[in-house]
């Protein structure tokens, strides 16, 4: 595709007028003033339009679509344990299908290309993901109480099988991440062991951390002091490419070895709010060096999957915090939701308007009145923008959404096939 005398924001989020850009296949093959020689096949005309990076989140549970609203006004632990695992308990295979189907629609809509997923009925996830067209890392969450070795459990054996089958699938689009849960919902054996095989067979880690105050300080109690980043740590888990979801509660020397490991934080800022588990210091992580990313965590939780709406509390709440509306500029908070979305998963030619790089791209309508006047297009983004304002999105040069319609989604279906196994899984509570 040409887009053709579009506005754009480049790989380091300045603003270019009456530019070019052309893809061919998968990747960004042009960048330009002039209009490339090259045939680019379908041109688009870009008037009154952005063209950037789409997002990447960093941290979600996208079968958790089937229980959006249903724990409201609950802390942490009642919404999980009254709510949330009850109705998990019912989970069945054609219910994860579709609620997976119907959040990749809605991640679409809103310019997510890419999530970093964190559930288990892996096999159905995968098979939404890949229908759809859109990215994702996937890992078969693990939660160990019992004594012993975790490997003989069926949650791992799963996770084994499941990397084995699906590791790179659909052209490299699916990736498979290992998971540790939580600290709280494992032992160390357990934690030791997922930690030894994603090191071994080189894959990417994704886990919980310090999302709660009394998480994060239980652990120190059950470990001799050690905090969850300390512990992790020293059981191996951050010995290959990790992402930390939350890191609300984290201490300055958990950040020391954050950065030292060159693990990312995934941000959840609406569902932390939502939850009162507080807000994580961004700014100090920044400063560190820390490669920090956002999620949206689940509609469970959020209760939308609404990305730039997520931008937008990511750059707000730290202004608060600290009595500092200098903290966490535009252009901090667009690298969060795009180039650091895309390293965390492992994605190293992703998140950037750049030549070479995979063409994943959004569009948004820059003539809408909360778009106008533009006196700095970074900002008018994260603070003016809509996940409304999204006309097109694109994934690795193939458009699955563009002006309401969805090219590789039967969205009513899938919307009505989720809300069908809502009933069904209530009616048997």
């Amino acid at each position: 595709m040409l887009f053709s005398d579009i506005t754009i924001l480049d790989e380091n989020f300045e603003r270019h007028d009456h530019m070019y850009v052309g893809t061919i296949d998968d990747s960004i093959a042009y960048i330009g003033s002039e209009r490339p020689q090259m045939n680019c096949g379908e041109e688009y005309d870009g008037r009154g339009k952005l063209l950037m990076s789409a997002f990447y989140n960093a941290h979600a549970h996208s079968p958790m679509m089937l229980m959006r609203g249903y724990g409201e006004n609950l802390a942490l632990s009642s919404w999980l344990n009254d709510r949330i695992f009850p109705f998990e308990d019912k989970l069945y295979s054609d219910a994860v299908y579709y609620a997976t189907l119907l959040a990749m629609a809605e991640s679409l809509r809103f310019g997510i290309v890419s999530t970093s997923d964190m559930y288990y009925f892996c096999d159905d996830m995968a098979r939404a993901v890949i229908d759809s067209g859109a990215k994702a890392n996937i890992s078969r969450s693990i939660t160990s109480f019992a004594e012993g070795s975790v490997k003989n459990s069926d949650s791992y054996k799963e996770a084994v099988r499941f990397a084995e089958d699906y590791n790179g699938a659909a052209e490299g689009r699916l990736i498979v991440d290992a998971s540790i849960h939580a600290e709280y919902t494992n032992t160390e054996t357990s934690m030791r062991e997922v930690a030894e095989y994603a090191k071994q067979y080189g894959l990417n880690m994704h886990v919980h951390i310090s999302e709660t105050k009394s998480e994060h300080e239980e652990c120190k109690q059950r470990h001799g002091g050690r905090t969850p980043v300390q512990l992790l740590n020293d059981l191996g888990a951050f010995d290959t490419r990790t992402t930390a979801a939350h890191c609300v509660w984290v201490e300055e020397g958990d950040l020391d070895i954050l950065k030292e490991k060159g693990v990312t934080v995934a941000s959840c800022p609406v569902s932390n709010l939502k939850l009162a588990s507080g807000v994580a210091d961004i700014p100090a992580m920044l400063s560190k060096g820390i490669n920090v990313a956002i999620g949206t965590d689940s509609v469970a939780s959020n209760n939308s999957l609404n990305f730039i709406e997520e931008m937008k509390f990511f750059a707000l709440l730290n202004k608060e915090r600290h009595s500092d509306p200098t903290l966490v500029t535009p252009v901090e908070t667009l690298k969060a939701g795009t180039i650091a979305g895309a390293l965390s998963q492992g994605r190293n030619n992703c998140g950037a308007l750049k030549a070479g790089n995979r063409a994943d791209l959004i569009v948004l309508d820059l003539t809408v009145p909360n778009m106008r006047p533009i006196h700095d297009l970074a900002t008018n983004v994260v603070y003016s923008a809509s996940g409304s304002d999204v006309l097109l999105t694109m994934a690795d040069g193939k458009v699955l959404y563009r002006d309401g319609q969805f090219t590789t989604i039967d969205v009513e279906k899938a919307a009505a096939e989720t809300e069908n196994a809502c009933r069904k899984i209530i009616a048997s509570l």
